[in-house]
């Protein structure tokens, strides 16, 4: 089942796995909805090993709820509280960034793409 975890985290820049009745889970899906993040969501109360996913998830986050469970870039950053951590530093945006997760309008040119297309077409011009 871990290897099915790591599937479906590296799918996308973020994948949050969480529960579809879990306060904290809305919580991140909200924050990440502020920052203009792309990100997907498995909801484990939805699928039908969804139990087997808990156990894998709590394994890799190391308690139980496990969700929600962010990763970015394929990589576990942790629960809501490991997320608002690097959100308070000032190193959530970075990762995001990084990650391609983040999706800023251009204005000059009136379209959207991802900040990590968006840095590189400007260092081009």
């Amino acid at each position: 089942m871990a290897e099915r975890v790591a599937r479906l985290s590296s799918q996308r820049a973020v994948v949050i796995f969480g529960a579809s009745n879990c306060f904290m889970c809305h919580v991140v899906k909200t924050l990440f909805s502020e920052l203009g993040v792309s990100w997907a969501v498995h909801e484990v109360d939805k699928d039908p090993n969804g139990k087997d996913v808990e156990r894998a998830l709590a394994g890799m986050v190391g308690r139980t709820p496990p969700v929600p469970a962010v990763f970015i870039g394929g990589k576990l950053v942790g629960p809501t509280d490991q997320v608002m951590s690097l959100h308070l530093a000032g190193k959530l945006v970075p990762l995001l960034r990084e990650a391609g997760a983040l999706w800023l309008r251009d204005t000059k040119y009136s379209y959207i793409l991802p900040a990590n297309q968006l840095i590189n077409y400007r260092s081009i011009n």
